[in-house]
């Protein structure tokens, strides 16, 4: 918790990117009042944000994955009695609105359509990205997809789509909806689908702090859970 110049107080929240479109949908800098806090954000993925933390900036209230948040919490940076799981997504892929519709429904399509591509966008440092690293290690067609792949560092994946830069993106099925103009074609087959827990938990010193606490009955409660839902997330 801290004040600004005016004395007025402030809460922070560090929020996953997955999770950006849901949040943003609830209006938070507008529930001061309810809050009793104006509520400073940054969204980022949750490696970035831990990086913050390690870096020594200290949210007072964060949403991430959930292993990530476990970790910080055995640290002692967020208390462990307050972690609460929100979601899980699974990841997508996305292409451009005019590209004739891809076929991968099965792990044997997924594959042909990955390395007919000319390139296709990935995180190098998100869950997704990481993970479809793994996988395309596994499906043993790494150097083909590696060797035109589009690597983002931070941000929508889609936006290569959308510029030209890649004809198929993978990211977080939350995260390829929210993008303008990009059209998720389906989730990754079943059988090497991968889904990634998020949590929200508090930060120690912020811990029994009211407009914290009021943060959190709102991010976990029911208006939130439907935001979560309606962003294309799975919510526990």
């Amino acid at each position: 918790m801290s004040s600004d110049d005016n004395g007025s107080p402030r809460v922070s929240l560090f929020c996953a990117a997955a999770l950006k479109s849901a949040v943003k949908s609830l209006g938070l800098e507008s529930l001061s009042t309810e809050i009793g806090a104006t509520v400073d954000i940054i969204y980022a993925s949750t490696n970035v944000l831990v990086q913050r933390i390690d870096d020594g900036a200290l949210p007072d209230v964060m949403i991430g994955m959930s292993g990530s948040l476990q970790a910080l919490a055995t640290l002692g940076i967020l208390v462990p009695g307050t972690i609460v799981p929100l979601a899980k997504s699974g990841i997508g892929i996305a292409a451009s609105p005019d590209r004739t519709q891809p076929d991968i429904s099965t792990v044997r399509t997924l594959a042909r359509t990955l390395t007919a591509a000319g390139s296709v966008a990935y995180s190098r440092n998100s869950p997704s990205g990481l993970y479809f690293q793994t996988l395309i290690t596994k499906l043993g067609i790494a150097g083909e997809v590696n060797s035109r792949a589009t690597l983002i560092d931070h941000g929508p994946t889609a936006a290569a789509v959308i510029d030209g830069r890649a004809d198929l993106a993978v990211q977080q099925i939350s995260e390829l909806l929210h993008m303008p103009g990009a059209r998720v074609i389906g989730p990754l087959p079943d059988p090497v689908q991968h889904y990634t827990s998020f949590s929200l938990a508090l930060a120690a010193p912020a811990a029994g702090k009211p407009a914290a606490e009021a943060l959190t009955r709102i991010l976990t409660g029911p208006r939130a859970r439907t935001a979560y839902a309606d962003a294309g997330l799975e919510v526990s």
